[in-house]
């Protein structure tokens, strides 16, 4: 009877297996991910059946592979039929663009029907045959088929992905040509499952997408939830476990992208652990292909007349000098440097040429096309690429965005203000394009006062200045109304250099009466440098504003700032102290854990020469700045605002 049983139990557990396992031998040049993608599954699913795997795949190798869900149905396609041909004769000024267009079929179906054209030129009076199609529908079944999915208003990749089932790589894998933004109407390939089996986008959740590396253990960490109450959220993990791209439901009360709250600064350089050789690639437009070896002189002309040369040559030196601080604790680096030449095409011959999949960093590029390329081709073996010196268009998962973004420059500097403790009068000043940010402060400080630029009289267009009337119920200038009004604080908010200076100016001349003006603006830009700003006069107001970086003055005895000037003799620019901040930032990071993203958890602060760093992970997407300094003008130096 138990021989029976273990038979008949063989027998069901071997029909069950052919239902929804088979198997594959390995031709060489296969790998597992080719071999996922021709069976429509994960590289997961093959290595779960398959633990034994490890290293290349041997030719002749039998894998276990797992039945995909997506079902097997006969897809229409279009093909065109030859059906005969007809004649036509050649009239002058013709050409076989203007022919291929009246009988709508392709030039170089009319060269095949002529094979003479190969050879010769069209001429007056010549007789050719212009094919004939028809066009064919007919029904292709394929082991693994897809269908055609409409996006939806407010569609985003993350949404269309989790709704069938697959991760946003293997979304891409099966749309080389979708945009970065998907629009309405657009049409994607998607696995054919059921009409019922889409899963919905349940509003009253939250929803993450699981990060390179990233385990249960680690989410735990994250999201307050263990293994088994994100499988009861998500049961599809039971069965594929965590892959990286997953979109999870998560609780409503989860936020990912929640606000930081205070830490203390971070020693990495006590906290190294992880002394293996640290790759890193430096993608920067050093334009070599325009410098003449053979002319000093022009050469030096360039690097001096160019902006572009100029900073990063002031980052690579930074760059150098992060290296050998590195190096004297213990950290070694194998640096790629490689000429973008700002070119998308050179970017795209450098990704061609080399492999960056076992490299622990790439900075760069600069420009927002070429970055894109190298963020998006790297992504999918989970390279960080650091964005610099400039904000990239898209935060992929595996961009560090290292500039903080607007928004947050903006809400530091207003929420400095609302901490101020002291009474205070609040005031903004703005010209009319700026009209909207204007209204955005008066609704912040609900007590403040607005005032806004008149207009030009003759183009009744904004003509960029006020009057002293303007200020007075504010500032009133009978000496007897003068009272003293405690702190004043000025919202200035503007782009133009006149209107800049023409309120600054004012401003300081009311300062010799009333007890504190204070000068603040959330959008410093050349609108308040230039000759016709006195910083003599920014100094006397105070002047505060958000910004990436603080002054390296504040810390003269630092041993960068000297060694810099030894060795190049000049005192190192902002973008010098940046590349030698960003780097060994990156370095550290790198030296205390196994990778950038396990560093660059939010509870992790860094601060060097004249830049911060502190990374939050967007929640469909990379890791962004939040480290950011107020500064203020303090007797003609900027200084850290406390």
């Amino acid at each position: 009877m138990k021989k029976f049983l273990s038979l008949l139990f063989f027998v069901l557990a071997f029909n069950l297996f052919a239902q929804n396992y088979k198997t594959h031998r390995v031709e060489k040049g296969e790998t597992i991910e080719s071999i996922a993608k021709q069976y429509l599954v994960t590289p997961f699913d093959i290595y779960a059946l398959n633990p034994d795997i490890k290293g290349r795949l041997k030719p002749n190798t039998v894998l276990i592979i797992p039945n995909s869900k997506v079902k097997n149905q006969p897809q229409e396609e279009e093909t065109s039929e030859l059906i005969g041909y007809k004649s036509h004769k050649v009239k002058r000024k013709e050409t076989l663009f203007n022919i291929s267009k009246k009988y709508s079929v392709s030039i170089e179906d009319i060269k095949k029907a002529n094979r003479f054209l190969y050879s010769e030129n069209l001429k007056k009076g010549v007789k050719l045959r212009i094919p004939k199609y028809k066009t064919v529908i007919y029904k292709k079944s394929y082991n693994n088929t897809i269908k055609k999915y409409t996006v939806l208003p407010k569609e985003g990749k993350w949404r269309v992905a989790y709704k069938f089932g697959i991760t946003i790589d293997e979304l891409e894998d099966l749309n080389p040509n979708m945009k970065e933004v998907l629009q309405p109407g657009d049409e994607l390939n998607v696995p054919n499952i059921a009409d019922n089996e889409e899963k919905a986008i349940e509003e009253s959740y939250n929803y993450y997408e699981v990060l390179p590396q990233e385990g249960f253990y680690r989410l735990k960490i994250k999201t307050g939830l263990t293994q088994e109450e994100l499988e009861e959220l998500n049961p599809e993990l039971k069965e594929t476990g965590l892959k990286v791209g997953m979109v999870l439901k998560l609780p409503e009360k989860f936020d990912a992208e929640g606000e930081l709250g205070s830490v203390e600064t971070t020693a990495l350089h006590s906290k190294l652990s992880n002394f293996e050789t640290k790759k890193i690639a430096l993608m920067l437009p050093y334009r070599l292909n325009k410098v003449d070896v053979d002319s000093v002189a022009e050469t030096k002309d360039m690097i001096k007349n160019s902006r572009l040369m100029s900073v990063v040559l002031d980052f690579h030196a930074g760059v150098l000098m992060a290296l050998d601080s590195a190096k004297q604790l213990g950290i070694s680096t194998d640096l790629k440097v490689l000429d973008t030449q700002y070119q998308i095409s050179k970017t795209r011959e450098i990704l061609e040429d080399n492999d960056f999949s076992d490299y622990d960093a790439v900075i760069g590029p600069m420009k927002a096309q070429c970055f894109d390329r190298v963020a998006t081709t790297l992504r999918r073996d989970g390279v960080p690429v650091i964005a610099a010196l400039n904000k990239p268009n898209e935060v992929y998962s595996n961009v560090f965005q290292t500039i903080p973004q607007d928004k947050l420059l903006r809400k530091t500097m207003i929420d400095f203000i609302k901490a101020d403790s002291l009474k205070r009068q609040v005031v903004v000043i703005s010209d009319q394009a700026n009209r909207p940010r204007a209204e955005m402060l008066k609704n912040e400080f609900p007590e403040a006062k607005l005032i806004f630029s008149r207009n030009d009289i003759k183009t009744d267009k904004d003509g960029y200045y006020i009057i002293p009337e303007d200020l007075e119920s504010i500032f009133p200038t009978d000496v007897e109304e003068i009272k003293p009004i405690g702190r004043c604080i000025v919202f200035l908010e503007t782009t133009n250099n006149n209107f800049a200076s023409n309120v600054i100016s004012m401003l300081n001349s009311l300062q010799r009466s009333y007890k504190e003006i204070i000068l603040v603006t959330l959008n410093k830009n050349n609108a308040f440098e230039g000759k016709n700003i006195d910083n003599v006069h920014l100094s006397n107001l105070k002047f505060h504003y958000p910004s990436v970086n603080k002054n390296f003055e504040e810390q003269h005895n630092s041993s960068f700032v000297k060694a810099y000037k030894s060795t190049y003799g000049v005192s190192p620019s902002k973008y010098a102290s940046r590349g030698f901040d960003l780097i060994l930032d990156i370095l550290l990071r790198l030296a205390t854990e196994k990778d950038l993203y396990e560093a660059s958890s939010q509870n992790i602060e860094t601060e060097y020469i004249e830049n911060k760093f502190r990374y939050n992970k967007a929640m469909f997407g990379g890791y962004i700045n939040e480290a950011l300094y107020i500064v203020k003008y303090d007797d003609l130096r900027i200084v850290r605002a406390k």
